[in-house]
């Protein structure tokens, strides 16, 4: 289906001309191997169960808490929940869906068990597109190709619960079969993905790297940090800058941007601050603009890649990510933020205050 997006048209995949029915009928023979249980693996595997795909889990045979986590969400030992060996082996689409520098370590392993017909499948392009940092290179003889939901693995299997879905981008790297676009399109529907819409490997791991690290998180966080320092040392409370600096933006104008355009934001927004938003606009273009450039070159190089694997491939990576993550969540900003999202009204008061000494969601990849 042709859309029109701000003047070029794409070709998008919705879920009406491309039906869960036919999805079905595509992938009746298959058997879907979920590689990983961290972030993607467990939303994409439980919208997959619930659809009604044939689908099984691989886990690492010492990867105790992903072993629990997986038995909690029902899949079974020796039923459906197998060691990643058996789960390879056992797979006619596999999923590939372990951290980017687990891919690289285990990518030796995984290499053995695919056959010849096999789907080899990915939710990021970063392993495919920086082989020559990650050695991870297919065989000809299968199919490798690409979903990519538009958010994190939470976000994925909340709007499948909620009845709707997460936009996801497919591409196809290798095509063995000669059905390789039909399977990775049929996977994306089993997902439970809102609409499918095309890309490569190579173009969703350049715009997924660069909007991480810039508007959907690193920029976000940063420019958050920013105002409110601001108004915390012009004398403003910790209340008061955390709701002028966060709560209003999740709780009304990112809502109202969400459901109908940012120029209906502004619309909805008194006439101080239209034109307050309006002035400053070009302000902020204008500093950032050297910063995504700079962005983006250092992801096309592979500089970002190379910083990834090495930081992310350490055998303390984990405790390092924790210590950044509890600066983060022990910050005034963030402590008010608990306190704030305490006193809204359709929190549980199990769930309140206290939630402070975790860390609050997971990774987009």
């Amino acid at each position: 289906m042709l859309i029109d997006f701000g003047g070029v048209k794409e070709d998008v995949t919705t879920r009406k001309e491309f039906t869960l029915a036919h999805a079905k009928k595509v992938l009746k023979k298959e058997t879907i191997a979920v590689i990983g249980y961290g972030v993607q693996g467990p939303a994409q595997a439980l919208n997959m169960r619930d659809n009604g795909f044939n689908v099984i889990i691989g886990l690492r045979a010492g990867s105790k808490d992903a072993w629990k986590r997986a038995e909690k969400d029902g899949w079974k030992k020796g039923e459906n929940l197998f060691t990643t060996e058996e789960a390879a082996e056992r797979g006619t689409i596999i999923q590939y869906l372990v951290s980017d520098a687990a891919q690289k370590a285990y990518w030796p392993t995984l290499k053995k068990y695919l056959k010849d017909g096999d789907a080899l499948y990915f939710s990021h392009g970063f392993s495919i597109t920086y082989k020559e940092l990650t050695k991870v290179v297919p065989p000809a003889n299968v199919d490798v190709m690409l979903v990519a939901p538009k958010g994190s693995g939470t976000s994925v299997r909340r709007n499948f619960l909620a009845g709707v879905g997460i936009n996801a981008s497919w591409a196809v790297f290798q095509d063995y079969t000669g059905n390789a676009t039909e399977r990775c399109k049929a996977v994306g529907i089993a997902l439970g993905a809102g609409y499918l819409f095309p890309t490569t490997f190579e173009k969703e791991v350049y715009s997924d790297l660069t909007g991480e690290r810039g508007v959907l998180m690193g920029a976000l966080a940063g420019i958050m940090e920013a105002q409110y320092e601001v108004l915390r040392k012009n004398g403003h409370s910790p209340a008061e800058a955390f709701n002028e600096t966060v709560e209003e933006l999740t709780q009304s104008l990112i809502r109202l941007v969400d459901e109908n355009g940012m120029d209906w934001m502004y619309a909805n927004c008194s006439a101080t601050a239209q034109r307050g938003a309006l002035d400053w606009k070009p302000k902020f273009k204008k500093a950032t603009l050297p910063v995504f450039k700079e962005l983006y070159a250092r992801v096309k190089s592979g500089d970002e890649t190379k910083r990834v694997l090495r930081s992310t491939g350490g055998a303390d990576y984990k405790q390092q990510l924790e210590k950044e993550l509890k600066e983060i969540r022990e910050s005034e900003m963030w402590r008010a933020g608990a306190a704030s999202r305490s006193l809204r009204p359709n929190v549980p008061e199990s769930q309140r205050v206290k939630s402070t000494k975790g860390t609050e969601g997971r990774g987009h990849n």
